[in-house]
């Protein structure tokens, strides 16, 4: 016999709002995605200034994985912050 799984739909009780997420937990995606953007962009711009050093890319590079890791850590603390409002 296959198991049948709840389905999955909004619940009528709840805004709008809280069904999607809350902006709080939208910022953290947000930073998260744009850190993980910034850092591969990085990346790859490193790796194409190693072709002429004298160029700005390399310290544009280093900018966007500097910028890409402040990213990273906000969205860390971030969500430390919503996890402990929402244990309370």
């Amino acid at each position: 016999m296959p198991t049948e799984y709840p389905k999955l739909s909004p619940d009528p009780v709840k805004p709008s709002h809280e069904v999607l997420g809350s902006p709080k937990s939208r910022s953290v995606m947000i930073a998260r995605i744009v850190g993980i953007l910034c850092v591969a962009g990085g990346f790859v711009l490193g790796i194409q200034g190693l072709g002429s050093p004298d160029s700005p890319m390399l310290p544009m590079a280093l900018g966007m994985i500097v910028a890409g890791l402040f990213a990273q850590v906000f969205a860390l603390v971030r969500s430390w912050y919503v996890y402990s409002q929402r244990s309370r």
